[in-house]
């Protein structure tokens, strides 16, 4: 295949005009799982329903991907640095568990606070390819009210932690599906 060399710039630009709805989708759908998990559920299933849900948000988000239009496997799209880039702070998000899990041991319910501030830490890098705020927004919101919510609501943390974080989701999606008339 013979593809003219792209400048990062341009890289960055083609990037920058995806629409980025399959994973944060993918997340308000593995967090809503885990909240009623929450709900309905002993803990020690919604444990595992934490660590499976939550572990599976990269490749719910491929599968959504192919609805949405993104398609992240496309074999015939260019490759493009930026995508790389995206996957490895998915990865990073993956890699936390190392600091989850041994607090996690010593305490179960920590589980909502260290997973959702950790996995959420992919969005800061994701604002600064992207150049606009949404990142920041969601990754500061994120954090503030997990902490917010896990000392104010200590009996309920796998509940009212998780509908939090699907309601910044929300917020996120209609922001990014809205971005584009805003920077118009």
């Amino acid at each position: 295949m013979n593809q003219t060399k792209r400048s990062l710039e341009e890289q960055r630009i083609e990037f920058t005009n995806g629409k980025f709805l399959a994973t944060p989708l993918a997340g308000a759908i593995a967090w809503l799982l885990v909240g009623i998990a929450g709900l309905l559920l002993p803990m020690k299933t919604t444990v595992w329903v934490l660590f499976i849900a939550t572990g599976c948000i990269a490749y719910l988000g491929m599968f959504i991907s192919k609805y949405t239009g993104e398609n992240f496997l496309d074999k015939n799209k260019p490759k493009n640095e930026f995508d790389s880039l995206f996957f490895f702070t998915v990865g990073q998000s993956i890699l936390v568990y190392g600091i989850a899990i041994p607090f996690f041991i010593l305490d179960y319910s920590s589980l909502p606070l260290t997973v959702g501030i950790l996995t959420g830490l992919m969005w800061l890098p994701f604002s600064w390819i992207i150049k606009h705020w949404v990142g920041i927004f969601h990754s500061l919101t994120r954090t503030i009210l997990i902490v917010l919510l896990w000392y104010s609501f200590p009996d309920h943390r796998f509940v009212a932690i998780p509908f939090a974080i699907v309601g910044i989701y929300i917020v996120t999606l209609i922001i990014l599906k809205n971005r584009k008339r805003a920077d118009s």
